[in-house]
């Protein structure tokens, strides 16, 4: 099996990353996604921490690591998780509520993550008699790193992938079998159904198993359909530059009103994401709302909330309490 880090055709990648760093038996294994998130969480402690050295941080140093691993759990997972069930998987999560803590299986929310995050530091805030808007300032700037290591871990798992490009910088994912469109394009194109196999889910097994079945693995990739790859532009977007933009805004202006920071990450995510959700194929099944997807649709909400956030701190300021609780 060639590497998944040259071409194996003469314009495009082909995706054959493992979603497992090491394999211990045929279903337990340390994977990519599940090491995203601590790389994730660290890094946001880690920016937080240095906030808080120059004195632009709401949460003491000493309480750092309880507080990120606090927020991990209860809003990030659990958020996120609930999130995915309500918001992608209704009908499911009626069917069968117990698949709530399957998180193993898959399915997280990046929206329900962030209302998760923001419901528990309401009530962090409130337990420790902090400024709720506060916190959510110094959380908001280092949030994005780990929006970035999931949407990496995304790409590694060969999941969330983009729409059809002839782009050079397109990539063949093997998982693309699993998804409604690519059954229809394959049906348009050759006149009859794509073999598939249920049970396979991962870019080698479903590499290593149509190779067999095509005749050889050549003829199999001629049949994928180059794809952005989405996951990246969002970890850019949606990640890296959003915390070097809410970074930068922190240092210059360091009296900012509690709130302002926070409502600049609702509008800025929510204007990254539903610029980028134009390059990424729809999960099967999705149904667009108004022509949008659902994760457009459910990022005009934000900028809603961002705006709001960003008045509140201004009425505050000016009626001279833009450093209390809230």
């Amino acid at each position: 099996m060639s590497s998944s880090l040259f071409p194996t055709t003469a314009d495009h990648w082909v995706h054959e990353i493992s979603p497992q760093i090491i394999r211990f038996t045929d279903t337990v294994g340390l994977q990519w996604y599940g090491l995203a998130y601590v790389v994730g969480f660290y890094l946001c402690y880690l920016v937080m921490k240095k906030l808080g050295e120059i004195g632009l941080g709401e949460i003491k140093t000493h309480d750092l690591p309880d507080f990120i691993t606090a927020t991990a759990v209860f809003g990030v997972v659990l958020g996120g998780r609930i999130g995915y069930m309500v918001l992608y998987d209704w009908d499911r999560f009626i069917a069968a509520p117990w698949m709530l803590v399957r998180i193993f299986e898959g399915g997280m929310a990046s929206h329900g993550g962030i209302a998760g995050v923001a419901l528990f530091l309401l009530y962090y805030a409130h337990k420790h008699k902090l400024s709720w808007r506060g916190i959510g300032d110094s959380i908001v700037v280092g949030a994005p790193l780990g929006i970035m290591t999931g949407r990496i871990a995304n790409f590694i798992n060969g999941e969330l992938f983009g729409r059809v490009t002839d782009s050079s910088l397109g990539v063949k994912f093997p998982t693309e079998v699993l998804h409604e469109d690519f059954l229809k394009r394959y049906m348009a194109d050759h006149g009859e159904p794509f073999p598939l196999e249920p049970g396979l889910q991962h870019s080698p097994e479903i590499l290593d198993y149509y190779s067999q079945v095509f005749g050889t693995r050549e003829k199999f990739v001629e049949v994928l359909y180059p794809r952005h790859p989405s996951q990246l532009y969002e970890a850019l977007g949606e990640g890296l530059l959003l915390s070097l933009l809410l970074l930068a805004i922190r240092l210059k202006f360091r009296s900012l009103p509690h709130g302002i920071l926070t409502g600049i990450f609702f509008i800025a995510y929510a204007i990254a994401r539903i610029a980028l959700e134009n390059l990424r194929e729809p999960d099967s099944g999705t149904a667009f709302i108004m022509g949008l997807t659902k994760g457009q649709f459910f990022s005009t909400f934000m900028i809603a909330v961002g705006l709001a956030f960003i008045v509140w701190a201004v009425v505050a300021k000016k009626s001279g309490h833009s450093v209390t609780r809230a």
